[in-house]
């Protein structure tokens, strides 16, 4: 059976990004985020939000400019907080467990592109060029601060009741109880286990 374009994205595959599917769901998507960005009451704020994620906890709240691909790619638990100027690359699936805090600035990259410079571009029957991109989920445990400007890469694990410092880039898996900082992200200490 052939897969479909987004299968494909969500497989992490190549895909052709042009597949009106994909494109309907990019317009979609960059609608909702206008939508919400233009948006200042809490209660429409708040539809707009059940419209544009995926799957939305209870107490959701994003505060002040977000921008998202997709959006419908995204899930998002009970009582998460994200704050503004944050980008939410869907390429895959991003999922927030519950008591997500996220402060500003923080980006989530899903899309990546390969270490070969020759292995980054393909060309199409019609000689036309274009560029590969394969994706990779990230996922965020429970009761997790996210510091202002971090970055996350696609394929990443953030366990439960971490910490992850202001700057920080997250290129691999964050254990439970932990703090993380730095450029990449290394373990800077424990957290004691939540009860």
């Amino acid at each position: 059976m052939t897969m479909t374009e987004h299968e494909k994205e969500l497989a992490g595959q190549e895909y052709d990004y042009r597949d009106p599917e994909l494109q309907n769901m990019i317009k979609t998507g960059q609608r909702l985020v206008a939508q919400l960005n233009q948006e200042r009451d809490p209660k429409e704020r708040q539809a707009t939000i059940h419209q544009l994620f995926g799957k939305v906890g209870k107490g959701v709240t994003v505060n002040g400019h977000f921008e998202a691909l997709y959006g419908a790619h995204i899930s998002v638990g009970d009582d998460v907080f994200i704050n503004g100027n944050c980008f939410f690359q869907d390429s895959n699936l991003i999922t927030l467990g519950d008591r997500v805090i996220i402060a500003p600035d923080t980006k989530f990259y899903c899309g990546q592109h390969d270490l070969d410079a020759t292995k980054r571009f393909g060309t199409r029957d019609d000689g036309s060029h274009y560029l590969i991109t394969t994706t990779a989920p990230i996922t965020v445990g429970s009761d997790v601060w996210i510091g202002g400007n971090v970055t996350v890469i696609g394929g990443v694990h953030i366990g439960n009741n971490v910490i992850v410092g202001a700057g920080a880039v997250v290129t691999k898996d964050v254990p439970d109880n932990t703090v993380v900082g730095g450029v990449p992200a290394r373990k800077i200490k424990d957290l004691p286990p939540l009860n």
